[in-house]
C-alpha cells in the first residue's frame, strides 16, 4: 500500500521560491568585485535569477546543459547558481585556485556551454579561452561601466539580464535531475566531477538547517567565507534560502581585517572557513584588540582544527567553535561538532577534547570504520579504520566515468583513517595515505600537527612521513613561525614531550617560509614530500 501523501519535488528552485515569499526583504550584502558595497534581498536575488533562466533560454541553453562559473561570493553568483538549476541546466562551479590546465580540463570534461566569470578572472579566461572546446559564450558578471576590453568576444552580465523581464515559470523538474557539477581539487590525477541533484541538495540544506547541524535559521545573519566553488559553500546559499538567513558575502576579500569589520558591522552570528583563515583572524585580532561583535559560532572545516584554536575563540572571545567534516563527494557535511545534552555538561578540558573531534553524523549519514579486509570494527573510540559513509546526499559514482565509486555492499570509502567512539563522535586520525608507519605502529600527522599549532611562536605545521632504515618511516615536522617569533626547534621538541606519546617525537624540525596548500586551502603534503625527498637529514 503506498501513502496518499503529495507528489512534491524537492527542487533547488523551491528553495529561492521560499525565500522571496517568505523572507523577501531578509538582506543579501556583498563587497564587490568592481570596489564598495552592494545590499539586496532574497526578493530580488529570486526576481533576477529568473531573468539568468530566460537569458539562458535565449542563448540555448537547455535541461541537462552545463553551464560554468568563475566567481567570488556575491549576489551576482547566487542569481546565477539559481537561474541555473532552476532552468533545469547544471550550475558548474569552478575552483579558480586550480592551476590554468586544470580548469582547462575541467571545462572541457564537463562539455560547458557558458561561462559566467569574475573581473578578477579576465587573464585567467583570455588565456584558457583558446582551449575550451565547448564554451559558446564568455559572460562577464558585472555592469557596462566595467567591461574590460578583451580579445575575446564578451557578454555583460547586467545587459543580458536587463534584456529580460523576469516573467519567467521553473520548470517542474525530475527532483533526481541534475543540479550541479563540483570537481575534486585532483590533487592525485585529474580532478573527478561530482553531480549533485536537487533531490541531494534539497535533503542537504534541510539537514544544515538543524540545530545540531549548522543551525542555520531565519534569526542568524551568516557570512561564508568558504567560497560557493568549494562543494557548494558547505550549503550555506542553500539553507541560507530555506531557512530566510541574512548573507554576508566577502567577495574576493579573505584578509582578517575585512572579515573582521563585516562580521562586527553587519552583525553576523555564524561564519564557516577552513582553518587557515582563523589563524590568521586570531593574529590579527590580538594584534589590533579588535572584537567580533555579536558573533556566536564559527564551523571549521577542510581539514582539523587544532586544540588551542578551539580553545582561543572560547576563552578570548566568547565564540562556540564547531568542527565539521566533510568532502565534495558528500554535498559536503559528513559529521557536525555540536555537543549532546551530556556533553556539554563535561568539564572544560574534557568538553574541548569532544570539540576537537569531527563531531557525529546528522541524520542522512551513516558512518562505519573498517579494518583492511573490510570487516566492521568496534565503535570503542580506540579503534581505528577505513571510514566508509553512505546516505541520499553522498556520490555514488563520478561524473562521465564507467563503474560506481562504491564498495560491493554500497559505501564510499572517504580515503580517511578514523575512530569512532560509542556517543557516535568520529576523529579523523589521518588520510590513509598520509598516516606513518613507524615501527609497525600509527602515528597520525594530524595529531602531531595540531599539537605542535600549540606551541607559542608556531604559527603554521605539517607533517609528513619519511623512510627511516630502522622504523620504516619516521615523522618530519615543518613549521612556519609567526612573526616575529624565533622558536626554535628545541623549544618545540620540548614542548611536545608533554603532548604526545615520546615515540611520536619527530628527529628533526624544519622551518620553511611558507607551507603550500592545494586549491581549497589544505595543506599539500605531495608537495612537500616532493620538496623533501632526499629524507630525514642524518638517517
Amino acid at each position: 500500500m503506498q501513502g496518499a501523501m503529495q507528489d512534491w519535488p524537492l527542487l533547488v528552485s523551491k528553495l529561492i521560491d521560499h525565500a522571496e515569499i517568505c523572507h523577501g526583504d531578509r538582506e543579501i550584502v556583498t563587497l564587490t568585485v568592481e570596489g564598495g558595497e552592494h545590499r539586496s534581498n532574497w526578493s530580488e536575488v529570486a526576481g533576477r535569477a529568473r531573468r539568468v533562466a530566460q537569458m539562458l533560454q535565449r542563448l540555448g541553453v537547455r535541461a541537462g546543459d552545463r553551464v560554468a562559473t568563475l566567481a567570488w561570493n556575491t549576489h551576482r553568483h547566487l542569481e546565477c547558481w539559481y537561474g541555473i538549476s532552476g532552468l533545469g541546466a547544471v550550475a558548474h562551479t569552478i575552483n579558480p585556485r586550480l592551476f590554468a590546465e586544470q580548469i582547462v580540463y575541467i571545462a572541457n570534461h564537463a562539455e560547458d556551454r557558458v561561462l559566467f566569470f569574475d573581473l578578477s578572472f579576465m587573464p585567467l579566461v583570455e588565456e584558457i579561452a583558446p582551449q575550451l572546446k565547448t564554451v559558446e559564450h564568455f559572460v562577464v558578471l558585472t555592469d557596462r561601466a566595467h567591461m574590460p576590453a578583451s580579445r575575446l568576444d564578451l557578454s555583460c552580465y547586467e545587459d543580458l539580464i536587463g534584456n529580460e523581464d523576469g516573467t519567467f515559470s521553473w520548470p517542474e523538474l525530475d527532483e533526481t535531475a541534475a543540479a550541479g557539477l563540483c570537481y575534486t581539487s585532483g590533487t592525485t590525477g585529474n580532478p573527478k566531477g561530482v553531480l549533485y541533484s536537487h533531490r541531494s541538495s534539497v535533503l542537504h540544506a534541510i539537514a544544515a538547517m538543524s540545530p545540531d547541524s549548522l543551525g542555520i535559521t531565519a534569526s542568524q545573519t551568516v557570512l561564508p567565507v568558504v567560497p560557493m566553488y568549494h562543494a557548494n559553500a558547505w550549503s550555506v546559499p542553500y539553507a541560507a534560502a530555506a531557512a530566510g538567513s541574512k548573507i554576508v558575502m566577502a567577495g574576493p576579500h579573505f584578509d582578517a581585517p575585512t572579515i573582521a569589520r563585516l562580521i562586527r558591522d553587519e552583525g553576523v552570528t555564524l561564519t564557516l572557513a577552513v582553518p587557515t583563515i582563523w589563524t590568521a583572524m586570531l593574529q590579527h585580532l590580538q594584534a589590533s584588540g579588535e572584537t567580533l561583535g555579536v558573533l556566536e559560532r564559527v564551523v571549521i572545516g577542510g581539514s582539523a582544527c587544532p586544540r588551542s584554536m578551539i580553545e582561543a575563540f572560547q576563552d578570548r572571545h566568547n565564540v562556540i567553535v564547531i568542527h565539521a567534516w566533510g568532502m565534495t563527494e558528500m554535498s559536503p557535511v559528513g559529521t557536525i561538532g555540536t555537543l549532546t545534552a551530556a556533553a556539554a555538561a563535561l568539564p572544560g578540558v574534557e568538553r574541548v577534547a569532544l570539540q576537537c573531534k569531527q563531531g557525529r553524523a546528522p541524520f542522512g549519514v551513516e558512518l562505519k570504520i573498517v579494518d583492511d579486509q573490510g570487516r566492521a570494527l568496534a565503535r570503542d573510540g580506540e579503534a581505528a579504520g577505513h571510514l566508509l559513509v553512505r546516505g541520499p546526499w553522498i556520490a555514488r559514482s563520478y561524473f562521465r566515468e564507467d563503474g560506481t565509486a562504491l564498495t560491493a555492499d554500497g559505501w564510499f570509502d572517504t580515503g580517511d583513517i578514523a575512530t569512532i567512539d560509542a556517543d557516535g563522535y568520529m576523529q579523523i586520525v589521518d588520510r590513509s595515505k598520509d598516516v606513518i608507519k613507524s615501527g609497525g605502529e600509527w602515528i597520525s600527522s594530524i595529531d602531531l600537527e595540531n599539537a605542535a599549532v600549540g606551541c607559542p611562536g608556531v604559527a603554521q605545521a605539517a607533517v609528513i612521513g619519511m623512510p627511516h632504515p630502522k622504523w620504516g618511516e619516521r615523522p618530519l615536522l615543518i613549521v612556519v613561525r609567526e612573526e616575529p617569533s624565533s622558536v626554535t626547534a628545541e623549544d618545540i621538541l620540548a614542548f611536545l614531550r608533554g603532548a604526545v606519546a615520546k615515540w611520536w617525537l619527530p628527529e628533526t624540525v624544519t622551518f620553511i617560509s611558507a607551507l603550500p596548500l592545494t586549491a581549497t586551502g589544505k595543506i599539500n603534503k605531495r608537495v612537500l614530500r616532493e620538496q623533501f625527498s632526499a629524507g630525514l637529514p642524518g638517517a
